[in-house]
């Protein structure tokens, strides 16, 4: 008989993350139920325009997860190129994606295949957000704060405080 040997299940999770939502956290709470460890990939060459730059998305990341507690080991680290080439190198064995509406699921479906020929041995997982999070999306949010209106109870407190102090900046120039 042989002796098998036991596999780490580990996963990332990309993003944008301009702003992180508590839908994002949604996703990164369960898939952290799930995986012996979770990493968490900011885009550094995002194609979206940006309101956060690099360095503000990853530190607002870092202080988000670290208040999640530690179910799973979750780390943040920047994603640069690729996500099928970090997947790669880092040997994880899954893609943590979100669907929260149909809408979603075309671009999803065509990244996924894409990512599967890249990187063959790494299956896409989806995520549902909570019920209460399938409507919220960073864009909203930041529509949301860009109208003065309250962003309370959809970012974490620190998300939501760099929105204030972001648009302070943009309506004083």
């Amino acid at each position: 008989m042989t002796q098998s040997r036991k596999r780490i299940n580990r996963a990332v999770y990309p993003g944008t993350f301009d702003p992180v939502t508590n839908g994002h956290l949604s996703l990164i709470n369960r898939a952290s139920s799930i995986f012996d460890e979770l990493i968490v990939a900011v885009s550094k060459n995002s194609p979206k325009d940006a309101l956060f730059s690099f360095e503000e998305r990853f530190e607002l990341m870092e202080k988000t997860v670290e208040k999640i507690g530690n179910r799973t080991r979750i780390r943040v680290i920047p994603l640069v190129g690729l996500t099928a080439e970090l997947v790669k190198e880092l040997k994880v064995n899954a893609i943590v994606r979100g669907l929260r509406a149909v809408s979603d699921f075309e671009y999803e479906f065509q990244m996924a295949l894409m990512n599967r020929k890249l990187a063959r041995e790494v299956e896409t997982v989806y995520f549902m957000p909570a019920l209460s999070w399938v409507y919220l999306s960073s864009s909203i949010v930041k529509e949301v704060a860009l109208n003065g209106g309250d962003v309370k109870g959809l970012v974490p407190p620190a998300v939501r405080k760099a929105l204030i102090e972001k648009y302070k900046q943009r309506n004083t120039l």
